[in-house]
């Protein structure tokens, strides 16, 4: 029976193969030989291949990401919402800190001096006084000025008119510096100003500035407190995710298993997943804080104008959001590498 000669294939012959749309051919992205021109002396090579095995599997976990969408974007979403939330208080403590120093400005120390003192003499009183390293400013009000101003806001106009002398004392008024103005720092700057011979009296009403600190500090406190369960929240939502997905990939993980595969190498697109979230939900918090602020800020400047004040809510700014995306990273990555480390070691071909 004569052999049958082999087929040749024509050219142009092969079968084409069917491409895979675009969010899957992410998987199988091959970045270009950009460094072929390069010698391979020394450990140059071994690097160059360590990061695009690494750039590849970073690519590629993007693409696993992206063939299940609405997984993924619900899983994007609680991190951010959960992200959010912190940060959410922090800008409620920094924009009521912010309200807070311009309640701060005018905390005012009054001292009332001995009755009799001469004008001139309470001036330079007031002038020295503005000289301490404490003192931010220094204001003096006379007992004539004062005397008017009682008399036309009492209306008592008739009967002070009979008094034969001024009973009220000339008042300086004293503001403290930026960095003096806490509530320990205003009674110290009250006890020296007591000590002084011609003063008669010193009022410091530093009670509602010591509530104000209170109030800020446990509102901090607080802040603090949502931001570190929230990140252990997050840790949870990244490692139950992680762990679906290799009880999903089980079959998988064995056969790689099998032909050699450590855990570091199928930990590692897992670690990169992980990443992703992080980073997903952080962007997600970002969306989320700024469209609170954007919300808010027409009606807090209409409130601050009723009390002919300019101020405006500020957000996060470079640094913060900077600061937001990395930790956010770095959850999602400790989130993935805890769950894969737990979970892969119980995956074992044949168990």
């Amino acid at each position: 029976m004569p052999s049958r000669a082999p087929r040749r294939s024509k050219p142009g012959g092969a079968r084409r193969r069917r491409r895979p749309p675009l969010l899957g051919r992410l998987a199988d992205l091959r970045l270009p030989r950009l460094a072929l021109r390069l010698p391979r002396w020394g450990g140059l090579g071994l690097v160059r291949s360590w990061t695009r095995l690494h750039a590849q599997t970073l690519v590629g976990s993007l693409g696993r990401l992206a063939r299940q969408p609405l997984g993924t974007a619900m899983t994007i979403a609680v991190i951010g919402i959960a992200l959010a939330l912190p940060v959410s208080l922090y800008l409620l403590v920094d924009n009521l800190q912010g309200v807070s120093g311009h309640w701060e400005e005018g905390i005012e120390v009054s001292l009332y001096l001995e009755p009799g003192q001469p004008l001139a003499q309470a001036r330079s009183m007031a002038d020295e006084i503005a000289g301490w390293e404490e003192v931010g400013a220094t204001g003096l009000v006379s007992a004539e000025a004062a005397l008017e101003e009682f008399r036309a806001g009492s209306g008592l106009g008739d009967a002070l008119g009979a008094l034969e002398h001024n009973p009220l004392p000339h008042l300086v008024t004293v503001r403290p510096a930026p960095g003096h103005d806490s509530p320990e720092a205003i009674e110290a700057l009250a006890e020296r100003l007591r000590a002084l011979p011609e003063a008669d009296l010193v009022q410091a009403d530093a009670d509602w500035v010591r509530r104000l600190f209170a109030m800020l500090e446990i509102a901090r406190r607080l802040a603090a407190m949502a931001a570190l369960l929230l990140a252990v929240g997050v840790l949870v939502i990244v490692g139950n995710t992680i762990r679906l997905d290799i009880q999903n990939r089980r079959q998988e993980i064995e056969v790689m298993k099998l032909v050699g595969g450590t855990d570091g190498f199928i930990r590692r697109p897992l670690l990169y997943g992980g990443t992703w979230y992080g980073l997903g939900g952080a962007l997600a918090a970002l969306l989320i804080v700024q469209a609170g602020l954007w919300a808010l800020a027409d009606p807090v400047a209409r409130l601050a104008g009723l009390y002919g004040s300019g101020f405006r809510p500020a957000g996060l700014g470079l640094a913060g959001a900077l600061f937001l995306l990395g930790a956010g990273t770095a959850l999602g990555w400790l989130g993935a590498w805890v769950s894969a480390t737990r979970h892969l070691r119980r995956v074992e071909p044949g168990l």
